[in-house]
């Protein structure tokens, strides 16, 4: 009989089961401690909401834009790497199922599909993500082939000079490309319908950057690429280089500060991200509701702010939409979704994310999204 699926924490038991332990745990752990990690989401339960009564509830619309698109909530797909690894041609699925939903797809720099494997396989433009590497003819050419392939936005993810420790990733072997471990192969060998997926797709390398990065060609040098690339000198001065490059819309990811943020709305991006990662960079830090409010306080009447981090329901998305976040990213709710069920998987998470946000925003009066503000909260 077919699980019933009510909420994201359904589908994350049902990924649990279903995809590696490797590849579960890499998307579904933080850093040293994890309590940043967990901070993102309990954060969210201490936000109260009002509710009233006797309100018209006919007409609603959770519809908005995000840096000019029209969306049909205020929630874009979050860029994760290795999600061809939740489920085989995962970024495929997942980019589908938003365009289909009428929501933004981010495809990440280490996906397993490859810009132009997404762009060959969906209708609409995408979302690109970006580190900045080392190798900056490499960065060029990776800017130039999302314009190439219609991308309508490029998201620079500033938090990832150098990489937090996630003590699961190491347990598990977890590199790039992952070692198949003895270990590691049995515990696939419990998951059949994965292995199907994988046995049946070519898409299993980091498409973004093998045949593409200079002297990568194989698993090997791949692994001593990807150990070397991330440039801890990263500064507001490539961001500059980066927008030029671009010559589109910028979003800037990771920010955490109100003074990074007013020296991102500086640069004359579009669109910031308040974010920790995940989680999985540097552990303690606030979660990333925590930071919104002071960041929309600092800079939200010059660029569009979003958050992402912690993000498990539309109550969520509600919540940070009434303290200043014009636009949500979920990354391991679509992520639960793809490794349950597929493609059919991340379309039940944002049907799940949008029904409760369309039912909570009519709870607390209101049926127009773009209507509500901070008053809907319990002070």
């Amino acid at each position: 009989m077919a699980p019933v699926i009510t909420c994201i924490e359904d589908l994350r038991q049902l990924a649990q089961r279903r995809v590696p332990r490797m590849f579960y745990d890499y998307a579904d752990s933080g850093s040293w401690t994890e309590t940043t990690y967990r901070a993102n989401e309990a954060d969210f339960q201490n936000i109260k909401l009002r509710q009233r009564v006797a309100v018209n509830m006919e007409h609603r619309s959770t519809a908005v834009e995000m840096v000019g698109q029209r969306v049909a909530m205020p929630v874009a797909l979050a860029p994760t790497g290795l999600t061809g690894m939740q489920h085989a041609d995962g970024e495929i699925l997942a980019a589908r199922a938003a365009e289909a939903f009428g929501v933004p797809f981010t495809l990440s720099t280490m996906s397993i599909c490859s810009i132009e494997d997404v762009a060959a396989h969906t209708t609409q433009p995408f979302w690109f993500q970006l580190y900045v590497m080392r190798d900056r003819e490499f960065i060029e050419r990776l800017i130039d082939r999302a314009k190439l392939a219609g991308c309508s936005a490029l998201m620079l993810t500033l938090d990832l000079q150098i990489v937090g420790q996630r003590h699961k990733d190491l347990k598990n072997g977890l590199s790039a490309p992952p070692r198949l471990t003895l270990a590691n192969l049995v515990n696939m060998m419990t998951k059949p319908r994965w292995c199907l997926g994988m046995l049946g797709t070519t898409r299993r390398g980091f498409g973004n950057v093998v045949g593409h990065a200079k002297g990568v060609s194989d698993p090997a040098s791949l692994m001593r690429w990807t150990g070397e690339q991330f440039d801890p000198r990263l500064s507001w001065a490539d961001v500059e280089w980066v927008k030029r490059r671009w010559g589109g819309k910028l979003i800037l990811k990771g920010i955490m500060d109100a003074e990074d943020a007013r020296l991102a709305a500086q640069t004359g991006a579009d669109a910031l991200i308040v974010s920790n990662h995940g989680g999985r960079q540097l552990d303690g830090a606030p979660s990333s509701i925590e930071a919104l409010p002071a960041i929309v306080d600092a800079v939200g009447s010059h660029i569009e702010v979003w958050m992402d981090g912690g993000v498990r329901s539309g109550q969520d998305v509600l919540k940070a939409w009434a303290l200043g976040a014009r636009g949500t990213l979920i990354g391991r709710p679509f992520l639960y979704g793809l490794g349950a069920l597929g493609q059919a998987g991340v379309t039940k998470a944002l049907e799940i994310i949008h029904k409760e946000l369309d039912l909570s925003m009519a709870f607390c009066g209101h049926t127009q999204l773009s209507h509500v503000g901070a008053d809907i909260l319990v002070r």
